[in-house]
């Protein structure tokens, strides 16, 4: 069995799970301190990648990214060619992902105790302070379940993926991709092997956030009890 769709996916999952994590928290904490109409209709934007198939988001993407448009034609001249390659896995998967993690992340945000960001406000702290001293370390369960969450989908990514990064062995074939292939090439065995490692790394990852969640819960309830 060739395992390069099993490294690919990974560093492509890890690399889109990185980047979504800074990313979608930045906003998130951006948009948490605002409100207003014109920010409900930016929420309708950062989670137009959920709803839409993701095979329009990755024809999107390839407009955006393509050699015709104005971006594809800048990064074209650089020497950068995005398109068909494995970066363009890893963006592909970040846009479609992006979602899921800014959702999780305003969420935790927004559920820290308002009181105590204000207090810190009177005190004269900064909102970058506050968002790195307060609000991050109290909405850390949140931002870690929404990274597991991130993975997972990433790990999962077909259509954006194969329209923007092609299906190319060894470099752009993740594991969605191969098992697809592999099915309309008849060879069911393979796909079977395949689809058993995704569902084995997908559990991992859940069991691991099931088990540091019960962990915090374990500490959580000594405190209490010490106390």
């Amino acid at each position: 069995m060739d395992l390069s769709p099993i490294r690919l996916s990974l560093e492509t999952s890890l690399a889109a799970t990185a980047v979504v994590t800074l990313v979608g928290t930045l906003v998130a904490g951006w948009r948490v301190r605002r409100r207003g109409t014109a920010f409900e209709l930016l929420d309708g934007i950062f989670l137009l990648p959920l709803v839409l198939p993701p095979t329009v988001v990755g024809f999107l993407l390839l407009l955006f990214f393509g050699r015709s448009s104005a971006l594809g034609a800048f990064l074209y001249g650089l020497g950068i060619r995005l398109v068909f390659s494995w970066p363009a896995t890893v963006v592909a998967a970040s846009v479609t992902t992006f979602p899921l993690m800014y959702m999780t992340a305003r969420a935790a945000l927004e559920q820290v105790d308002a009181p105590l960001v204000e207090a810190a406000r009177t005190l004269g702290a900064r909102e970058s302070r506050i968002f790195r001293e307060i609000l991050l370390p109290l909405a850390w369960p949140g931002l870690a379940a929404g990274m597991v969450l991130t993975f997972a989908r990433a790990l999962g990514d077909f259509g954006a993926t194969l329209i923007l990064a092609g299906n190319i062995p060894g470099r752009t074939q993740t594991l969605p991709l191969a098992i697809f292939f592999a099915v309309e090439s008849g060879d069911t065995a393979d796909a079977v092997r395949l689809s058993v490692v995704t569902v084995a790394i997908s559990l991992a990852a859940l069991g691991a956030l099931n088990l540091w969640t019960r962990h915090r819960r374990g500490l959580a309830m000594r405190v209490v009890e010490q106390e």
